[in-house]
This record gives structure tokens, sequence and C-alpha cells, in this order.
């Protein structure tokens, strides 16, 4: 309904549970919740062919992929009426090894179900190290009514990860197809497909989650449910493609991956998933695109002034490729034909470009005069392939490829309003920021050094210690923390000592080998393993498993650390829970340094366990009335303050605020965001005043319910933009790498 206006909307009768209710019509969907969607789908469709069968995922959380388990477990109810089961797995090759079992139960005499259909989980880092596993997997293969789709939370532009990743290339060396969504309205689609693609082909079907699309949120309209052919033009060879056995290691499976590659173009030429955007007949220019890189061009082209009745008219179209990789050449072949030049836009590497110049190379057809794409015909340059694309990044280049064509466009206004627009969009003044630890974050304590000492990075919140005063640096990747200085060291003088950061997500995830390894090693190295009891970086998820700091105590001792000491932050009631083992020392964190000093000093791996629980994990529950909530606040009275800092340098938290006054900058405790670390309170400062038994005044409200509609009545109206094109939104907030979310 629009506010003071004669014209009114019918509103959608919409609860937030039609996500995964409705069968058709519009839902609000984020990118994990469609990947969710899509299970549902899947054993709906299997219903409706009455086939019995079951849904499996598993796999292990990374952005952009971090709330995959949390959109899960929220859709429990919907997951056990549709018989889904969700296994989270603590790391990413044994979720793979899991999901393998899912395609062997078609061929057990005592199977309850015709089959199970599968989806592993994991971001770009998580295939690489899964990837023995999902090899194996893809070459034994899937069941008839099963199938397997493999979601890779691609980070492209780095902006949470230890590095930029593209999974295409991984997936292309085990000869695993992929399919690459360009929004969530395809999410949904592509996935029906896959499983269907999967079925048929026995092949695992990889599908792209990149971040800007997996972490974002639409409206969406739900197409009817799919119908697939099955292909006329293939013939499967004896014995199938699924998954059978016996089917002993021989070089057999690798001549079935030919046949599984072929019955994936087959189902591709049967079933078209790519698809030219105009249909212009006698086009002489084209542009080939795959997945967020669509949008973009899309973009591009708009900000160019290029509709489809002007691309029409210039005698332009646009290819968008839904399986990358193996390509389905007849069609791409149909588009290229005979045009004067084809340009083809993907992100990072280059993988349609050389399949279709792989491809048409040798043959009699009617070629396109140049194939562009990463280089141009003097191999300049072109798109690239390490960046991340942008709309206003490539509409200059589309520009200048269609004037070399069409010599009589004339883009020079448009471009000079993307160019004004881009520098603006380049220098947003105030919107970047450092990211820091939470007030009162165990990181803010535990990270910290002895003088003399150095510390290693590794995966978890606590990275951010290395641009913090702590003399820590380094990274390595997830589960091998400590290994490389194992063998560092041995070219060292001196056996120099190190400590290293090590969380318990982490730990169990994979680190306790680092740690196993180490000893091994001999190497001279205290592990620090901060217990937050949550996986705090992707959204205070448990850990996977059973984990406790006793639990840990006793394998660190039986695997042979030297000492081990407990750090708490309530000692006595640590030691009065029990089942910690006989050879660990209990202490109160505030003995960190002196523990540090006493662990350095011991010849071999020794290690410290940290026990603090997350900051924001303590407030989400405190909110909720599960966790403790001390009647006790701390106060700064700015008339004693004398402004020396010591209590921000005691706490290094980010609810220590500096305060103008007339008497210059003092200190003031931000109590709004302050999760009673009472950290602040080490430094000896008699500006420090402690409220216990009292509460924090609630603002009075300025008006009533009643008051705020009278004056929301006084509004006028908004201008409805026309819906036609694009728009940018910047929302207030701030990214992983510290800048302004848009």
């Amino acid at each position: 309904m629009l506010v003071n206006d004669k014209r009114t909307t019918a509103l959608d009768d919409y609860a937030l549970d039609d996500r995964f209710r409705r069968e058709t019509g519009r839902v609000f969907l984020t990118g994990t919740q469609a990947l969710v969607a899509i299970m549902l789908h899947q054993r709906r469709l299997d219903r409706a062919a009455r086939l019995n069968t079951a849904g499996f995922v598993s796999g292990y959380r990374g952005s952009p992929l971090g709330a995959v388990d949390q959109a899960l477990w929220k859709a429990k109810r919907f997951l056990a009426d549709e018989q889904i089961e969700f296994l989270p797995a603590i790391n990413e090759d044994l979720a793979a090894t899991a999901v393998l079992g899912t395609q062997q139960v078609e061929l057990e005499p005592g199977r309850a179900v015709d089959g199970v259909f599968s989806m592993w989980y994991g971001k770009g880092p998580g295939v690489d190290r899964a990837g023995d596993a999902l090899k194996h997997g893809n070459a034994y293969g899937s069941s008839p009514h099963g199938g397997v789709l493999v979601v890779a939370g691609d980070d492209h532009g780095c902006a949470s990860s230890s590095m930029s990743h593209q999974s295409d290339v991984a997936f292309m060396s085990w000869y695993m197809p992929t399919l690459n969504p360009a929004s969530i309205a395809e999410y949904i689609a592509f996935g029906l497909y896959g499983f269907a693609l999967s079925r048929f082909s026995g092949m695992w079907i990889g599908f792209k989650g990149i971040s800007e699309t997996v972490e974002s949120a639409a409206s969406v309209t739900l197409a009817p449910p799919p119908v697939f052919r099955i292909p006329t033009d293939f013939e499967t060879p004896e014995g199938g493609l699924n998954f059978r056995w016996p089917d002993l290691p021989g070089m057999q499976i690798e001549r079935r991956m030919k046949h599984k590659k072929e019955a994936v173009r087959a189902f591709a030429r049967a079933n078209p998933i790519d698809r030219a955007i105009y249909g212009v007949r006698g086009a002489r220019y084209g542009i080939i695109t795959t997945g967020k890189a669509h949008l973009d061009v899309m973009e591009a082209l708009a900000l160019l002034g290029v509709d489809e009745r002007r691309a029409r008219a210039i005698g332009l179209d646009v290819y968008k490729v839904g399986i990358v990789w193996p390509l389905e050449n007849a069609g791409a072949e149909r588009f290229m034909a005979g045009k004067e030049e084809v340009l083809v836009i993907e992100e990072k590497r280059g993988i349609i470009e050389s399949q279709l110049k792989e491809y048409i190379y040798d043959r009699a057809v009617a070629k396109p005069k140049l194939i562009l794409g990463k280089h141009d015909e003097t191999n300049a340059s072109l798109i690239s392939w390490v960046d991340e694309l942008s709309p206003s990044g490539l509409a200059p280049i589309i520009a200048a490829r269609l004037n070399k064509v069409f010599p009589d466009l004339d883009f020079s206004r448009p471009l000079a309003r993307i160019e004004r627009l881009s520098q603006t969009a380049a220098a947003p003044g105030g919107a970047k920021r450092q990211p820091y630890f939470c007030s009162g974050c165990p990181h803010n304590t535990s990270t910290k050094v002895p003088e003399g000492s150095r510390a290693l990075a590794g995966i978890g919140c606590h990275f951010m210690a290395s641009w913090m005063d702590r003399d820590t640096s380094s990274l390595i990747q997830m589960g091998g923390e400590g290994v490389n200085w194992a063998a560092k060291s041995r070219f060292l003088n001196g056996r120099p000592h190190i400590f290293q950061n090590l969380g318990d997500g982490t730990w169990y995830h994979s680190g306790s080998m680092a740690i196993r390894q180490a000893i091994a090693a001999k190497a001279n190295i205290t592990y620090k393993i901060l217990y937050n009891d949550a996986v705090a970086m992707t959204g205070g998820q448990p850990v996977d498993g059973q984990i406790s700091v006793p639990l840990i105590a006793h394998q660190l001792l039986a695997e042979g650390v030297r000492k081990l000491v407990i750090l708490s932050e309530d000692p006595d009631a640590l030691i009065a829970a029990g089942g910690l083992p006989a050879g660990a020392a209990v202490r109160g964190r505030d003995e960190l340094d002196a523990v540090q000093r006493e662990l350095r000093e011991i010849e071999g791996v020794t290690a410290l366990i940290y026990d603090q629980a997350c900051a924001a994990e303590k407030r989400r529950k405190r909110k909720r009335g599960d966790y403790p909530d001390p009647d006790k606040r701390v106060f700064i009275n700015d008339a004693v303050c004398e402004g020396c800092g010591d209590c921000s340098a005691q706490s290094n938290c980010l609810s220590v605020v500096p305060v103008e006054t007339e008497l210059g900058r003092k200190r003031r405790i931000d109590q709004s965001s302050c999760n009673k670390d009472y950290s602040c309170l080490k430094g000896f400062c008699p500006s420090f005043v402690t409220v216990e038994g009292g509460a924090l005044r609630k603002p009075k409200a300025e008006a009533d319910g009643a008051a705020i509609d009278a004056l929301l009545a006084r509004l006028p109206s908004p201008a409805i933009a026309p819906m036609g094109r694009a728009y940018d939104l910047l929302v207030a907030g701030a990214d992983a790498a510290g800048f302004a979310a848009a």
C-alpha cells in the first residue's frame, strides 16, 4: 500500500517460511536458503515421479558458505518432512567421503529408499582440500536415482579468504562438469538441472556459488517443475555410467570418463541451458558470458545505452553459458557462425574461451573472424584473468571492441559519465576502516606475546592480530599451523622458539594433525589453542562434534606435548567440573604473560589452552537469557581521567572510546557495545567506577505508536523509480576487508 496515495498494490499473503513451502509464485530467498530450497524441490520432483528417494547434505562452513549449516538447521522441519538429512562434517574431505557413501545405497539389498540425492558444500580452499575425495567420488560416479551437486563457495575477490580461488579449474582437472548460475533466481533451476544431469551422466556436478551471489538475497519467481528429456543421440555404453561394484582400480574408470563427458554434452543438447539473449539473426558481433560476468556485461551494455532494441539495430547478440565445462559446442558454434568478432567475457581464468578455440580451430564451419577474451588480436591484455569484473570496468572495453567493427557508433557521452561515476566510487571518503576484534573478544588478550617473543597467525578471527602490535606474522593453510616453523626453524641459528595461534574449530577440523607433526619433528613451539566454544568467524556455530577443554587437554598430553597449561576465566569452576587430565595445570587468564614466559623456555612442543567464550556469542546468548549476565558495569569518571589511554592498551577493546571534553580528550566506556570482559580494569586508574546491582536507564520514547503513525502519514509518498534497469544501492556496513558494503 502506498501512503497518501489513492493507488493500492495488493500485497501477497506471504510468510517467511513460504520460501520453503511454496512450489509456485514468488518467494524471498538468500543464496544459502536457495541451496536448501534446491533439495526440497528435488524431493518433490521425485515424489511426483513416484520415486521413493531421500536427500543428504554434508560439508564444512566457510565464507561465502558460512551460513549454509544455519540455514539447514532453521529449515529442519521442512527437511525432515522430505526425508532430507544433514550431516555437519568435521572437515571437507570427510564430508565428500560421506556423500560418496550415499551413492552406494542403490547397490544395497537392504536399502530403504530408491536412491539418495546429495549435496556437498565448501569454500574454495575446502574444494582444494577435499580434492582427492571429490575426484574419487566423481570417478566412481553417482547412482541412477541419486545424483550429487558439489557446491563451491568461490571468493574471486579474496574478500574473506587467505587467497582468491576459482574452483572451475579444479573441477575441470577431475572431469567434473560445472554449472555457473548468474543469480539467485537461477539457483533452483540450475540445481535441479544438475541433479538430472548427474543421474544421467554418472558425474558429480560442480555448482559455483560465488560470494556476490550466494551472500545476497532476492525475490524470485519459482519456475514450473522442469521436465528433462532423455537424449536420443547418445548410446549408453555397456555397463552404464553410474556407480557400480565391483569397480576395482584400473583404466576402465578413466575410459568411462570419456563416455560420461559425451553424456553431459548430449544431455545439454537435449535440454539446453546455454542461450542467446536476443536471438539477433545475422548479428555481426557476439559476446559470450557466464555467471556473474553475464550480469556485469548486461549492466555494462545498459551503461553504454545499449538495450535490446539498440542491440538489434547494431547487430549485437549475447550468449549466456550455463555449463562452463564441458562446453556444449553445437549451440556455441551456431551462435558464433559468421560473426566479425566474438568477445568472451568470463571472470578469472578463460575456461570457455580456450574450449571455443580448441573446438573450432580445425573444423570446416562458419567461424567468426576473431575470438577474443583475455587478450586482443595483438596479444595485449584485454579482459583480466586476475581481477574481479565490474560493469564500469567492462563498458570501455566493450565500447572499444564494438567501435572496431562498427566505427560509426559513438559512446563518448556514456563513457564520460562512467568515468565520472567510477572516480567517485573509487574513493568514497571515510568508507574504509580496519577490521578489529569485537568488544570483550578473548583474542584482545589471548594473542599477546611476551616481550622478545613472536607468534604465527592462523585461520580465524585471531588472524587480525597480524595488524595489531602483537609481533604476529605469517599465514598458512587451515590445518598446517606451525608445520612451516618445524621446517623453517631447522635453518635458523640458536633453535629459536615461536608461539602458534590455533582456534578450537581449526584444531578439531585438522589442526590437531599439525600439532602431531610438530611433535614428530621435535619443533620448538608453543601452541596457543584459543578455546571460545563457537566458530565465531562464520556466525557462532558449534564445533561439529565432541569438543571441550578437558578433551583437548587429554589429547594434547597423549600426543606428547612437553607441558600443558590451561588459562581460564574461572579456574575454580573448570576444576570443579572435573574431567581434566592430571598433567594439566590450571591458572587464571591474568597469568598469561607469566605462563608464556615459562613455556617458551621449555624445549620442544608445549601447549596453552586459553579458555574464554566468544564475546559476540556471549552477547547473543545473554539476549536470549542463555548465559549469565554479570550485574556489574564499568564507567569512567571523565573529571578524573587523565586521557593516558592505558585502559585501551590493557584491554585493546573497542568499547573504550575517546571523548572530547573541556579539559581535553578523555575516555569513556560505550555501554551499548560493552560485553563485560572487564579487561579495561587491569590498568591502575582511579577514574574507573564500577556499579553493581544497577541497570542502564532505557531511553524514553519520543512518541507512542499513534503519534508515530500520524507523523508517518504526513510524509509524501516516495517517487517510485522505473524498474527497467539495474540500480546501485549503498548499504551501511563493513565487509571482512574493512570496506563499506554495497
